[in-house]
């Protein structure tokens, strides 16, 4: 902020009336000339109204300005946690994507275990039924395990497919 530089006005000689009471009759005022009063300072020159504006408009200009950049960097903590939000959002869904992709291959894998050890005891059961209840020669019991495996394996693509 600039000082507001300060100069004494000069001040002209002037003709002042001056009036006294007397018994007498009044005399009439004398008259002041009129370039005494051109020359007398006026109250905004007194009081160095123009330079007072100036000088506020100035400042008023700065504090403006300084509003512009404290609003700028006020904006900053807000946006800097709007694209860490957006950044953390991110690595969540690929975090997630990732996780359920491990899952499902787990799932799969054990659901292909549990199919194969069911369709094993399956087949291990049919085949001792059949060869124990059956008078068919080794010939026929081996033509079924022939069949069963036939039909695991077909299963078993099945499940990879």
């Amino acid at each position: 902020m600039d000082p507001l530089s300060i100069t004494a006005p000069t001040m002209t000689p002037s003709t002042v009336t001056t009036i006294t009471t007397t018994s007498q009759a009044p005399s009439p005022p004398t008259p002041i000339l009129s370039e005494v009063l051109q020359n007398l300072p006026t109250f905004a020159l007194v009081f160095h109204f123009d330079d007072r504006l100036r000088s506020l408009e100035q400042n008023f200009s700065e504090v403006m300005q300084t509003n512009q950049f404290a609003g700028a960097v006020s904006a900053l903590p807000g946006i800097v946690q709007h694209f860490m939000d957006q950044r953390m959002n991110e690595a969540v869904k690929v975090a997630v994507q990732l996780q359920s992709d491990r899952l499902r291959e787990e799932a799969q894998k054990e659901n292909d275990e549990f199919l194969r050890t069911a369709v094993n005891e399956q087949l291990k059961v049919k085949v001792l039924t059949r060869s124990s209840h059956s008078s068919r020669t080794s010939y026929a019991v081996a033509a079924d395990l022939s069949e069963m495996e036939l039909k695991k394996i077909l299963i078993e693509g099945a499940c990879y497919t």
